[in-house]
């Protein structure tokens, strides 16, 4: 019996390293997050409201404690794209293949939020399982329907290009996040662990990680959960309730 348990929890272990592979990344005197999802072995999902009460679940551990009562667990999780004042999200949210916010092409001052500042783009997950972050104007223009969409801004890397928005030496520092799509099945997000301007966080991406195309998801309240080792990112204190929320799933 103790046999038969001890394979099971290394086969549990074995699964979730091949799905979710997290590491740390030094670069230019930062640290940041790194967590690499393998669409192949388990799927990417997004979560905004628990489907039987309607209620926002608002933050990752009310995710986990769902998924558990599911008899799944959470191996991955991570904030989507930037919300609004009601705690909806601002732009493009797909999940499980219905729209439930339509794509945002409605661009305000760029002083006001990062939404507006442009390019601003879409991470979408197709029906075939395949990834890809597009700007919100190609994103359009292909008018392909996505299982799983969020629309965030602005866009950090434009086909393996820096954001032309981007100084070098901004003041700005804020912690941040962001996806790309380095495969069409392999997902790629990063948190800082502290304070980086957008430059910085966009060469991540295009220097380090290898991205041609990446998306910035948000600011000061960024966290990961990782099953087994906890939050990567924001402090707790500077965390406030979720829109949408990524996340990784196992069967138990």
């Amino acid at each position: 019996m103790l046999a038969a348990l001890m394979v099971a929890l290394v086969a549990g272990c074995a699964r979730q390293a091949q799905a979710v592979d997290s590491r740390e990344h030094a670069f230019e005197g930062q640290t940041y997050r790194v967590v690499s999802i393998d669409l192949k072995r388990e799927p990417l999902t997004l979560h905004w409201r628990d489907p039987a009460s309607g209620q926002p679940y608002g933050d990752i551990n009310t995710l986990r404690q769902w998924g558990e009562a599911q008899g799944r667990q959470l191996l991955f999780a991570a904030n989507a794209g930037i919300y609004d004042h009601k705690f909806a999200p601002l732009g493009l949210y797909v999940e499980n293949g219905k729209v439930l916010v339509p794509l945002n092409m409605a661009h305000g001052n760029p002083a006001s939020g990062n939404f507006s500042l442009l390019p601003n783009g879409v991470f979408a997950v197709y029906p075939d399982g395949r990834a890809a972050v597009r700007t919100s104007t190609d994103f359009k223009a292909e008018g392909r329907a996505a299982q799983w969409a969020t629309q965030s801004g602005p866009m950090l890397v434009i086909g393996g290009r820096l954001n032309d928005a981007f100084v070098g030496d901004s003041g700005s520092l804020k912690w941040r996040s962001g996806v790309c799509a380095k495969t069409p099945t392999t997902v790629v997000f990063a948190v800082s662990e502290a304070p980086v301007n957008f430059h910085t966080f966009a060469r991540l991406f295009r220097d380090e990680l290898g991205c041609r195309d990446a998306l910035y998801l948000d600011g000061t309240i960024s966290q990961f959960y990782l099953d087994g080792s906890g939050y990567a990112g924001a402090p707790a204190f500077m965390v406030k309730p979720y829109a949408g929320i990524f996340a990784v799933f196992a069967p138990r």
